[in-house]
């Protein structure tokens, strides 16, 4: 669909003037560096996040759009394809738009999509049935055993409907010695819930929202999972993926608990203990929609600064081109522009290619530097994941990746955020070059939320890639998450300072040039699964 746009999709879009640099910060480390042109970021972000463009969703004329301007800036600057010698690298990828005119039965209960429940699904079948499913609550659904925690201990699911709760206990519990307290692990996110319940056998699975441990309301459920999703595709139309991926608003929850004459809250405290029994609610689930189905290429964007003495080593630096496309609702057509998230953060990409490119110009770097603008971030991190298969370029050979998602529009702050704590010595890297700067380190004041395993980075941290993420979603604007957040009010504003953003350029430009000539290789200092794959890559 998209491919064949794209293939007739014309390159002409007015390549955006690369005007006159403003004066570096009197904080950057780095001498003779290119300043940040404010009037270059201000012009990309208005750009991306036009109504011309559609709301950049995927396999759409948004995404022929928003490839075609991105290709055009790299070119325009002299950069090279990163994709066998072109900027776009297809991700092959499934569009399935589940019909809402769908209805959960639960016992005698009766439940409206939208309003009382999403309901979705990643296999490639026009039609999803569940009838007469068994319904077991499994409490937070985690079987983690370097926890000691098994919810799915001695119960047999196949086949059946689970109820989970989202985040994991220790965000409840606030106790440090249970999971990492108050910070959420990859167990807590919604993704672990739907891929541990495929493993168990499970035919649908409903995640109960809760505003506090979901880190959103029941407004960013209801628009992140209705509408046109995307999924990669595998051989088999996606047959090992779960059946049904779903949600309950806390209001329907208590109303099936009740029905099986159970208590929700009391039940929820239950599953705070590691001896927590799942429990089987002695009702059954039926519920069937329809979906359409289409399969096409949708495309990252790549393009490189070729290193001079270690071509084949890649400082990675990456934002998620897409947003939320174009729905159509009762009221008519809704254009989801997605300003601050992420049209800033790709607008900051190419900002920095330009200011990178013209140091390597001056003063070649040893290493390469690959900027990578991702797609379908937003359903899924199917770009990067794609990325991350090494098409581009092995993950082995990438020394680390910054990636940039929503950034501070607003006026500049004495601190730079971090997402994560003692993770890599990445960590260092932000550290110095904030102090350079003149600012501080303050961790996530939000660890609950999980932002760590919410973006692009993550499918690259999977891969044994250290990662750091940039991001200011709602921290100087205190409206955005409530009003703003995956809203159609995510539109751009000629009032914005944009201070936070030339900091946060110039931060990034400073940790990139260190990393593209010091020939350092970060590590992960956590025992992970990140840190045994990049130990892994390193011996051989």
């Amino acid at each position: 669909m998209a491919s064949s746009l794209l293939k007739s999709a014309s390159l002409s879009l007015l390549v955006a003037l690369f005007g006159c640099s403003e004066p570096a910060s009197e904080h950057s480390s780095l001498e003779n560096t290119p300043g940040v042109s404010l009037n270059n970021v201000k012009q990309h972000i208005k750009t991306l996040a036009s109504d011309d463009f559609q709301g950049r969703g995927p396999l759409t004329h948004g995404e022929v759009k928003t490839v075609g301007y991105l290709s055009e800036q790299y070119e325009a600057m002299g950069l090279a394809g990163a994709y066998n010698g072109k900027y776009l690298q297809p991700v092959k990828m499934a569009m399935v738009t589940a019909n809402q005119n769908m209805q959960l039965q639960v016992g005698d209960l009766k439940f409206k999509a939208g309003k009382d429940f999403t309901a979705r699904t990643e296999q490639l079948q026009p039609l999803i049935d569940v009838r007469n499913s068994d319904i077991v609550f499994v409490g937070y659904g985690i079987n983690a055993p370097e926890y000691n925690w098994n919810d799915y201990e001695n119960i047999n699911v196949k086949g059946k409907t689970v109820i989970v709760l989202v985040n994991d206990p220790g965000f409840a519990t606030q106790n440090d010695a249970l999971f990492t307290g108050n910070a959420m692990t990859y167990y807590g996110r919604w993704t672990y819930k739907y891929e541990e319940a495929a493993r168990q056998g499970a035919k649908a699975v409903f995640i109960v929202h809760e505003t506090a441990p979901a880190a959103y309301p029941w407004g960013v459920v209801e628009s992140s999972n209705t509408g046109t999703k995307y999924t990669l595709m595998d051989n088999n139309l996606n047959a090992s993926k779960l059946p049904v991926m779903g949600w309950l608003t806390l209001n329907t929850t208590e109303k099936i608990f009740n029905a099986a004459q159970l208590n929700y809250q009391n039940l929820k405290q239950k599953a705070l203990r590691d001896d927590f029994k799942a429990t089987a609610l002695n009702l059954t689930a039926n519920l069937s929609f329809k979906n359409e189905v289409s399969h096409a290429k949708s495309h990252n964007v790549v393009a490189q600064i070729t290193g001079s003495d270690a071509p084949n080593e890649y400082v990675v630096i990456g934002a998620h081109w897409d947003h939320f496309g174009t729905k159509q609702t009762d009221s008519g057509p809704k254009i989801y522009n997605g300003a601050v998230d992420n049209a800033s953060g790709t607008a900051a990409t190419l900002e920095i290619a330009r200011i990178m490119n013209q140091i390597h110009e001056q003063t070649p770097f040893k290493r390469s530097i690959l900027f990578a603008n991702f797609t379908a971030e937003e359903t899924g991190l199917i770009g990067s994941q794609e990325f991350a298969t090494g098409g581009v370029v092995p993950t082995k050979q990438m020394v680390a990746l910054l990636n940039i998602d929503g950034m501070n529009v607003l006026d500049g702050t004495d601190y730079i955020l971090q997402y994560g704590k003692d993770l890599s010595t990445l960590e260092n890297y932000l550290a110095n070059a904030a102090k350079a700067q003149g600012r501080v380190v303050k961790i996530d004041p939000r660890p609950q939320n999980g932002l760590f395993f919410r973006s692009d980075h993550f499918s690259l941290a999977k891969q044994g890639v250290p990662s750091l993420l940039f991001m200011s979603l709602g921290d100087t604007d205190p409206d955005y998450i409530a009003h703003k957040y995956h809203k159609e009010a995510d539109d751009y504003s000629p009032q914005w300072s944009l201070g936070g953003v030339k900091q946060d350029i110039e931060l990034i430009v400073d940790i990139a040039t260190q990393l593209a000539n010091n020939g350092d290789w970060p590590t992960w200092t956590s025992d992970s699964d990140f840190k045994a794959k990049r130990e892994q890559d390193k011996a051989h």
